[in-house]
């Protein structure tokens, strides 16, 4: 479809998500993070009257509308393929790498009380130094990532 395109242009999407953040802090003195809604989520299932269920309804927002802009642009395509990655890992290896890989984000979105999201979008926005030490660590440490796995990898990734 083509006013569906495959990624939101950068102009759209930023001034989108600053205004997001901006009306989250003015109506509701609260911030935005995916994992902050992702525990919200866990809290509801064990102890629902304690949920924030805003949060809830944000993350079941990021579900339902990935799912809608699937059907839109033609349906799911499941496949055991994950990208370049999958090219160069066969699939035994490439499991337990990526749920490895899965559990260190998840560990350390908690350790640093929340996630790239919350820190670099609501965080730096609020001027927190602890949410700019975060987001400078998460950009530093994708950085250093990429450059490693690309000189390891011999440029295959």
């Amino acid at each position: 479809m083509d006013f569906l395109p495959d990624r939101l242009p950068w102009f759209i999407a930023g001034p989108s998500m600053g205004l997001l953040v901006v009306a989250l802090y003015a109506l509701g003195n609260k911030h935005l993070g995916v994992s902050g809604g992702y525990v919200q989520v866990m809290t509801g299932v064990r102890r629902p009257r304690m949920a924030e269920m805003w949060r809830v309804w944000f993350i079941a927002g990021l579900i339902l509308g990935s799912l809608v802009l699937s059907l839109l642009r033609g349906g799911q395509s499941f496949g055991l393929e994950y990208g370049a990655l999958s090219r160069l890992l066969p699939l035994g290896a490439l499991i337990p790498v990526l749920f490895l890989g899965g559990m260190l984000m998840g560990f350390g979105a908690r350790w640093a009380g929340g996630c790239t999201s919350g820190h670099g979008l609501s965080g730096t926005a609020a001027r927190s130094p602890a949410s700019f030490v975060a987001t400078i660590s998460f950009l530093a440490t994708a950085i250093v990532i990429t450059f490693a796995i690309h000189f390891a990898t011999g440029g295959r990734l």
